[in-house]
């Protein structure tokens, strides 16, 4: 009877091993943000946020256009769709990511969804009223800062495609755009 005990004893001294092995790593992670976030040029990150804001503001106002002038029935392309296409031709040829994601919980397609804690983080945070999230991470050693912004309905047109944005309050966000951007 006390081996199974002591084998009972050793994996509970292993089991709190590796518990504290995994709240160090979470804590090593939460310590290597802060560096990160710390050791980036201030001057840098703002030239990176003035970017973001500047696409943020292209990219929204260039949605707004496509479905004022192109988007008159259910089976013209959307404007989503296109930004989604837009996105997707930036982030495979260039340093900067950006993705469409949803923030109502019913997606148009799956793949606009948040993808990670930061994401989720973020659409929270815009749900709750922020005008956007931010971090400065490092992604294969380099520096990036990551931003959403909300995006909520600001056409009836929105409704064709997407009945549920119909019981969205004024300025709350149905969607968001998530950028990762090079600080350099």
């Amino acid at each position: 009877m006390k081996k199974p005990l002591m084998i009972t004893l050793g994996a509970a001294a292993t089991l709190a091993m590796v518990s504290v092995t995994a709240f160090s790593d979470q804590q090593r992670v939460h310590a290597a943000e802060k560096e990160a976030a710390t050791k980036v040029d201030k001057a840098a990150v703002e030239r990176s946020r003035k970017i973001t804001k500047n696409l943020d503001n292209i990219f929204k106002q260039t949605v707004v256009l496509i479905t004022s002038k192109y988007v008159h029935d259910e089976s013209d392309f959307a404007a989503g769709s296109a930004a989604v296409l837009l996105f997707d031709n930036i982030s495979k040829s260039s340093d900067n990511k950006i993705r469409l994601i949803d923030a109502t919980g019913q997606p148009y397609d799956e793949e606009n969804v948040a993808r990670d804690d930061f994401e989720r983080e973020a659409i929270k945070r815009l749900k709750a009223g922020a005008k956007l999230h931010e971090k400065v991470v490092r992604i294969d050693g380099k520096p990036q800062l990551r931003t959403v912004t909300p995006v909520p309905v600001v056409m009836k047109k929105c409704v064709m495609c997407h009945e549920h944005y119909a019981d969205a309050k004024e300025g709350e966000p149905i969607g968001a755009i998530s950028y990762i951007v090079p600080i350099e």
